[in-house]
């Protein structure tokens, strides 16, 4: 077995390790998790509109599938959002560019106005397959938002060159804008555009900071835990070779 092999089966040993010891540690050991503004503003975006008597919109952006780690993060989260805005009897707009994420989409909300008992509520015109066009979809959106004036925008997912058109229509309409991409180059034009963002990864362990389920937050705690340790390694490697201590090529390809 190569260098590189050994080095692979021992970071996958050692990560299934600390996942199954924070696993076991949850249940006697509570750890306070970060404070996220943007996801403890969801309830408050919810309430605004309902209040206000308008709507929500929500959308993942065009830039993603349904295959894409954005698009899943944040269709867990519209879970979550639609949940709230069915124990409200709020409306959620979800206008997308695919036909897939549509569908998933349109079984997520119905599912949580049934489950609240609001099914009568749920509009199935209310899931929209806007356009693949980039900017075609960006106008779509921009004339819901427009029309809608929602209470509330969640610009959640994989956005491109339509990122700073939907948040300044948002911003235009005087909804309360809460976004999220790992998007680089899009982030900056979120944090100046809305009054919440999800940077990066954040919206990523969205669902172990708004769960209940200790499994999913042991493995953030992992997660956490390994990424220390990669960083102590990268600090320390290169002093030991610069001070002659070359013990780790015996380990490392």
């Amino acid at each position: 077995m190569s260098h590189s092999n050994i080095v692979l089966l021992c970071w996958v040993i050692l990560s299934s390790a600390a996942v199954i010891f924070f696993t076991l540690r949850s249940s006697r050991w509570q750890r306070q998790l970060r404070l996220i503004p943007g996801l403890k503003a969801i309830e408050e975006a919810v309430g605004r509109s309902t209040e206000l008597g308008k709507p929500m919109v929500f959308t993942t952006g065009w830039g993603g599938d349904i295959q894409r780690p954005t698009t899943l993060a944040a269709l867990n989260l519209l879970r979550f959002v639609a949940a709230k805005a069915a124990s409200y009897g709020t409306r959620i707009i979800f206008p997308t560019h695919d036909p897939i994420i549509a569908e998933t989409a349109r079984e997520i909300i119905k599912g949580a106005y049934a489950e609240q008992g609001q099914s009568d509520l749920f509009r199935e015109s209310d899931v929209v397959f806007v356009s693949p066009s980039q900017f075609g979809y960006a106008a779509g959106v921009d004339g819901i938002i427009t029309r809608s004036q929602p209470g509330a925008l969640f610009l959640l997912g994989t956005f491109e060159g339509e990122a700073l058109i939907l948040a300044e229509t948002g911003n235009m309409t005087g909804a309360l804008q809460i976004a999220g991409t790992d998007s680089t180059i899009q982030l900056s034009f979120f944090m100046v555009a809305c009054d919440y963002t999800l940077i990066g990864e954040e919206l990523y362990t969205a669902s172990a900071y708004l769960s209940d389920d200790k499994r999913i937050k042991a493995s953030m705690l992992a997660q956490d835990a390994l990424r220390a340790l990669m960083l102590i390694l990268l600090l320390t490697l290169p002093i030991a070779a610069l001070l002659g201590f070359n013990w780790h090529r015996s380990i490392l390809p």
